[in-house]
């Protein structure tokens, strides 16, 4: 298996750099801000992060973000493993230097011939579990951590193997990456960028499952890098919420979250939208955070 570092250690702090969770009100384009990690400087230059979610997941999905990337219209893309067309993805990713990180699957089964049969039936039980209800994700399951481990190990061997080289970036796939089991069990290297909770946007309601993320929120600031906020790109209407999305990214580090095998969100970025939305605060050309 990998050989994980379970440290929390990130390096030294300073005042330049800030590693603490902070709780913000809307004070910017009426958004009500969720808890985010970031350095002092990020509140006078941002970053717009376009993400590219599924590569790999088959080949008419590869095929749609790979017309994107094409087109400079994402910026990075979330790579799965033990997909039908995961090899080829990850070929045409280290042909064209593609920033890729690994879309940690533990609930869609595995597509690829090669997937050993004993992961795909550890994979089956925990995506029975987690699909349980609404609150197993949040919920440790102590006789399913063997099972966890072996799940998120095997993937990260298998990026490694395809991609020649240990993933940097980790997100997942219904973003189960956050579960209780993943992200309390240590399971992912500490000091790598890892995908935060969808930030809480103006007038939605409280989520059932508000004190959980709370609470893992704190965890991630200590453990890993994140951005400062995450954001899904649909719905496109209210155009206002684009426009306040926007207009975060001048300021802070904003990852947009995108499924180009979407016809609506594929026009959006295939078709160049995108680009008049993004005028004062450009599409980084890779992942990139403070």
């Amino acid at each position: 298996m990998v050989e994980r570092t379970r440290t929390e250690a990130l390096g030294p702090a300073s005042s330049q750099q800030v590693g603490i969770e902070t709780r913000r009100s809307a004070s910017i384009g009426r958004l009500e801000f969720g808890s985010a990690r970031q350095s002092a400087d990020a509140r006078h230059t941002g970053l717009l992060i376009v993400n590219a979610d599924d590569w790999g997941r088959d080949a008419y999905t590869t095929g749609k973000i790979l017309d994107c990337a094409l087109r400079g219209t994402i910026s990075s893309v979330s790579a799965m493993v033990f997909m039908e067309d995961s090899e080829r993805a990850a070929e045409i990713a280290r042909e064209r230097g593609m920033d890729a990180g690994l879309h940690l699957n533990l609930t869609t089964p595995f597509s690829a011939p090669s997937c050993p049969r004993g992961l795909k039936e550890r994979q089956a039980k925990l995506s029975r579990y987690l699909r349980l209800n609404f609150f197993a994700r949040a919920v440790y399951h102590p006789s399913l951590s063997r099972a966890f481990e072996y799940a998120v190990e095997s993937q990260i061997e298998e990026y490694c193997r395809i991609y020649g080289r240990e993933p940097e970036r980790f997100d997942g796939h219904h973003h189960m990456h956050l579960c209780a089991n993943v992200l309390f069990g240590g399971l992912l290297p500490a000091g790598t960028m890892v995908r935060r909770h969808f930030s809480r946007e103006f007038g939605e309601k409280p989520l059932r499952n508000f004190f959980f993320r709370q609470f893992t929120n704190v965890v991630l600031a200590r453990r890993y890098r994140l951005v400062d906020f995450l954001f899904s790109l649909p719905p496109l209407e209210p155009r206002a919420r684009l426009q306040r999305i926007f207009s975060l990214a001048t300021k802070f580090v904003v990852e947009l979250e995108t499924h180009p095998v979407d016809p609506v969100e594929y026009q959006f970025l295939a078709g160049g939208e995108i680009f008049r939305w993004a005028k004062a605060s450009p599409i980084v050309p890779s992942f990139a955070a403070r």
